[in-house]
């Protein structure tokens, strides 16, 4: 008798997504300088990880003097609804304002990120003006 694949089956149904996973952004780096001038990449809450990898959340790709693990990271931190930029752990520098980032960095509205060859605009969405929690304090 043939075997009916009930777990094969599952594999092959389309994945229409849920609303509760959907990962909101928080910001943006915008390239204004570099191998990806105008292309933005999203900022998620909590830790963002860049670098050129296919597994870093802000995967920078044209840039060869950006690290391709850990070259800098971002956090956005819900709690305090702030950002930062911290130094990665790989040799590339990353620069706030034109200053080395050795140490975390608050970001604000329109700072100057600079990683390898490209340098980026910060952009935030939320902060002390609109915070995602808010939308569904009402449910909770």
């Amino acid at each position: 008798m043939p075997a009916r694949g009930g777990d094969e089956d599952d594999k092959t149904m389309p994945y229409l997504g849920e609303t509760e996973g959907i990962e909101p952004v928080t910001g943006w780096l915008v390239c204004i300088d570099g191998p990806q001038q105008g292309q933005d990449y999203r900022i998620m809450a909590e830790k963002n990880f860049i670098g050129r990898s296919e597994d870093m959340h802000i995967r920078i790709i044209g840039d060869n003097k950006i690290s391709r693990r850990n070259h800098a990271v971002i956090v956005y931190d819900p709690k305090k609804r702030n950002f930062y930029l911290l130094p990665g752990d790989a040799s590339g520098l990353a620069y706030h304002n034109n200053e080395a980032v050795y140490t975390p960095v608050e970001l604000t509205a329109y700072d100057v990120i600079q990683l390898g060859g490209s340098t980026f605009i910060f952009i935030p969405l939320c902060g002390v003006h609109f915070e995602w929690d808010n939308a569904s304090k009402g449910k909770e």
